[in-house]
């Protein structure tokens, strides 16, 4: 790293010494529009090679799109990823090398590539990359079907590490960490383990027996049962029904409940009881990979629903925030 550095200072003082050349020769000669333009474009140009290269091997800006990190992170704030935190990428999205040493801790705040990115081809996918960044993430020309701005990367905390199972019980998780035989709850594990206490509920639990009611309902519609739906899921049901969370407010224990109901019509149909097990059993985190989740725990598209990522797919660590002012602050000490 450091001969790469020294290779940006280098390049930059030769730079930065022809244009003093340059200028000290237009001096003496007659000045004109063209000749204005011409050196505004190239110092224009000049700068954001700089900014594209700083952007991409040492520091990144990034802006928080959703509220999944939330109140860690709300939408719009403006952070600094180091991107060497890692290994250094070779272009954007593309080969990282220098990576033995330079591994993930458990909750730090990463930025990685979306798992379920519709990729538009390598050529528009590097190439928005550059734009984004060559422009202080102020251009987005990467967008959805619908318009809006697609979601190239993603920021969550590294919850699970390799060799752990992590499952969730009405939204909550629980650790089994590598080596142990129990689940332990997270907050006594992060309490044990001094980690911070971003991670947080906003969802009251009375309403997951109603939600996993309303899953069941669903499982007995979808099964194609001859009889009537049990009157007591709909009593059970009623409560969310009549309250702010009346939709599916935690997909994956939605499907949990619903996958369990099928798969108790037809016990022999193996491919729903594995499709229950899988939620009944938490997500193994293989080595080389990281969960990740959103401290917004119930405003969050995670590692619940897209698995476990690569850490070569891991684009750096947020190290801290600039914008709004008002809470420009560090992120490293206490994440």
């Amino acid at each position: 790293m450091d001969r790469f550095l020294s290779f940006l200072e280098h390049s930059a003082e030769k730079r930065l010494t022809k244009r003093k050349q340059q200028k000290a020769y237009i001096k003496g000669q007659k000045r004109t529009v063209l000749s204005e333009i011409k050196s505004w474009v190239d110092a224009l140009v000049f700068a954001i090679f700089w900014v594209i290269i700083i952007n991409q091997y040492l520091f990144q800006l990034f802006v928080i799109p959703s509220p999944s990190m939330v109140s860690t992170l709300n939408v719009g704030d403006r952070v600094i990823v180091n991107k060497d935190s890692y290994g250094v990428e070779l272009y954007p999205a593309g080969t990282k090398v220098l990576t033995d040493d330079r591994r993930v801790q458990r909750d730090e705040i990463i930025t990685f590539y979306n798992p379920e990115y519709d990729s538009k081809g390598p050529v528009f996918d590097i190439l928005s990359q550059i734009i984004y960044m060559g422009t202080l993430t102020l251009v987005n020309i990467d967008r959805t079907e619908d318009g809006l701005p697609a979601e190239r990367l993603y920021v969550k905390r590294a919850i699970g590490m390799p060799g752990d199972v992590i499952r969730f019980e009405n939204g909550n998780v629980e650790i089994k960490p590598s080596g142990e035989s129990e689940f332990i709850k997270e907050a006594e594990f992060r309490a044990e383990s001094g980690l911070a206490e971003g991670p947080h509920r906003s969802v009251d639990e009375k309403y997951y027996p109603s939600l996993e009611a309303a899953a069941a309902i669903t499982a007995y519609q979808e099964s194609g049962y001859s009889g009537d739906v049990p009157m007591y899921l709909y009593r059970t049901y009623a409560p969310l029904e009549d309250s702010e969370y009346n939709y599916i407010f935690d997909r994956y224990e939605y499907e949990k409940a619903r996958t369990e109901t099928l798969s108790s019509f037809n016990p022999s149909d193996m491919s729903l009881r594995s499709d229950h097990a899988r939620y009944e059993n938490g997500i193994y985190v293989p080595n080389g990979y990281v969960l990740p989740l959103g401290d917004n725990r119930d405003n969050s598209h995670d590692g619940r629903y897209f698995g476990a990522v690569p850490e070569t797919d891991i684009n750096g660590r947020v190290v801290g925030r600039f914008w709004p002012l008002d809470r420009v602050s560090s992120l490293t000490d206490n994440q």
